[in-house]
């Protein structure tokens, strides 16, 4: 949250941290995001600016960051500039199932990670139909014939408010590069210690500072036929996904 005391940067500086936001890798953008909104009202200009210039590109997480720190500022400039320019969010809600994902966009905006990932669940028994509603849980084969469109939305949701580190997908590329052994996956992603299972919640890291790929859960409490359905879904083959 940008505190209103913090004196405005000035002109040079505000300058020179807009041309290497515009201009840097990734990870100088991480780092100037933040200084940016640490300037006040000219910081969070530059930030609008830099998302309307960004609007017509696929979203990643850069993007998700400085929407993030405008987003959780109290600033009423950057509240009109959300409201007139991003009502929804960062991320486009697609769904084919006609599945409303405002909720868990704003959860993850304020990364309270342990809530998006109960509101992830939900919103995937909702895609689901009305039997996975109420059971509240999935079977492999609800994932199965889960739409393209409402995995890739959830997917890019976590990916985009985790600074590349959380999603499906990351977890499936990590699976993957370990040759796709499950118990080397659970181990690296923080979900197995050893001989020891991670428990449900108090045991899980619902920060930033959790290992990559450790969120979301993706129902791993029922087994793995849940995440294999997951990871082998037709939609991973199509690159709509953000770059990490």
């Amino acid at each position: 949250m940008t505190d209103p005391m913090i004196v405005s940067g000035t002109a040079n500086e505000i300058d020179s941290l807009r041309q290497k936001l515009i201009a840097g890798s990734m990870q100088v953008q991480q780092q100037i995001i933040p200084q940016l909104a640490a300037l006040g009202n000219e910081g969070l200009n530059v930030l609008s600016e830099f998302l309307l210039q960004r609007r017509d590109r696929p979203v990643t997480w850069v993007e998700g960051k400085a929407y993030q720190f405008l987003y959780n500022s109290d600033a009423p400039q950057a509240q009109e500039f959300l409201q007139n320019y991003f009502p929804e969010g960062i991320v486009p809600l697609k769904s084919e199932a006609g599945v409303n994902y405002n909720s868990l966009q704003q959860l993850l905006a304020v990364q309270d990670f342990q809530a998006a990932d109960l509101m992830t669940i939900q919103k995937m028994c909702e895609v689901a139909g009305t039997t996975a509603v109420q059971r509240k849980w999935l079977y492999f084969t609800d994932v199965d014939n889960f739409p393209t469109v409402d995995l890739h939305t959830i997917n890019n949701l976590w990916i985009v408010h985790s600074e590349g580190k959380f999603g499906f997908s990351v977890q499936r590329e990590i699976w993957l590069s370990l040759g796709k052994n499950w118990d080397n996956l659970w181990t690296k992603i923080g979900w197995k210690s050893g001989n020891k299972w991670t428990r449900y919640p108090n045991e899980f890291t619902w920060e930033m500072s959790a290992p990559k790929g450790h969120l979301p859960l993706s129902n791993q409490l029922r087994g793995v036929r849940v995440i294999a359905s997951l990871f082998a879904h037709p939609a991973w083959s199509k690159s709509e996904t953000p770059r990490l």
